[in-house]
């Protein structure tokens, strides 16, 4: 897929804030530094579409990108490292439950996991949660650069028993290596058209 005009649209901490109208929503989530960001500005050829950060947190409201008006992607505020206090998180924890279960035009999760390292229990608890929502998603292992192309296949198998993952799709991904896009668009395009 091609995206000529992508471009941020809103932010928003609660539903009367969401985009107007029915346009499908593929939604990111998964820990703060596990570059939700980095992949958006990867899959549209863009570089600084979506902000990214070196200081992991600072995505704090539900962000809506426009794609062509064919569909948003939607970066939910990541969790983990965040330097948010607990209040913070509290406040923003139920926005994005508000959003996942409210919002009308989700059509895919796509939950990020970093391939490098064991899923932590807060990955394992939102990949509980994304299961209890009924919602379609695929698992991405994102930073499949930063370990040789050989092993790529060996650490998805290892987060595949580690989340418990039997039916699902889990595909690699990298921000630097774009041969991935491909098959992510692949999956995408089921859920948009």
């Amino acid at each position: 897929m091609i995206i000529k005009n992508p471009k941020f649209e809103i932010s928003a901490v609660s539903k009367n804030q969401y985009p107007k109208g029915d346009l499908p929503e593929i939604v990111l989530v998964g820990k703060s530094n596990v570059g939700k960001s980095s992949f958006i500005n990867t899959m549209v050829c863009r570089k600084n579409l979506a902000r990214t950060s070196n200081v992991p947190g600072k995505t704090r409201q539900i962000n809506f990108y426009n794609m062509d008006n064919k569909f948003y992607f939607v970066d939910l505020p990541g969790y983990g490292y965040s330097k948010m206090s607990k209040k913070e998180q509290i406040v923003s924890g139920k926005y994005i439950e508000e959003y996942l279960e409210k919002g009308p035009n989700v059509r895919l999760i796509i939950f990020l996991v970093d391939i490098r390292h064991k899923p932590t229990e807060d990955d394992k608890l939102m990949y509980d949660y994304i299961l209890k929502s009924n919602l379609p998603f695929i698992v991405l292992t994102n930073k499949a650069d930063k370990i040789a192309v050989t092993k790529v296949n060996e650490e998805i198998e290892k987060i595949k028993q580690d989340l418990g993952i039997s039916f699902s799709t889990i595909l690699p991904f990298s921000s630097e290596r774009k041969v991935y896009t491909e098959k992510v668009w692949d999956e995408i395009e089921k859920y948009v058209f």
